[in-house]
């Protein structure tokens, strides 16, 4: 086998399409539950608990900064007019972290365990400052109990 030939068949084949640049990904520095995440459409996140159910769509307001390649926008402290559409996918728990506290000479040792809450979000869509051709959120909405009737049985 020729390794030579297929490494100069595989560039020659990249040369091929070397002209074609990819679409810059907008992306969005967004803020919750006091930390700060970058974002992308179709990324999945954990963040600290939000009361949501799972399934329900969340607007989270708190963008610090829209990019999308060169172009980036920086707010002061928000950006305003910029939203992140996202779909709450998962409630849970973290896993266990043990906390061990330790003195030497005297005997001292405690033992204590945590899990974090958090909410798993999946990003459905960057909306950009000014941009009004944004997709319209789906509301999801609770199906209620039909009332009853009571039916005469005299």
């Amino acid at each position: 086998m020729d390794y030579k030939a297929i490494i100069g068949f595989i560039n020659a084949s990249f040369r091929e399409y070397s002209h074609v640049k990819a679409r810059p990904k907008i992306y969005a520095i967004i803020e919750t539950g006091g930390k700060q995440y970058k974002v992308t459409e179709g990324q999945n996140i954990d963040v600290e608990r939000l009361d949501v159910a799972e399934g329900d769509s969340v607007e989270i307001d708190k963008v610090l900064a829209v990019g999308e390649g060169d172009n980036v926008t920086f707010g002061r402290p928000v950006v305003e007019g910029a939203k992140v559409v996202a779909t709450a996918t998962e409630n849970g728990r973290g896993k266990k972290i043990i906390v061990f506290k330790f003195k030497a000479k005297v005997r001292y040792r405690r033992k204590n365990g945590h899990r974090q809450n958090y909410t798993r979000l999946s990003i459905d869509s960057i909306v950009a400052p000014g941009a009004d051709n944004a997709k319209p959120v789906k509301k999801t909405t609770r199906r209620t109990k039909k009332e009853e009737t009571p039916t005469d049985g005299a």
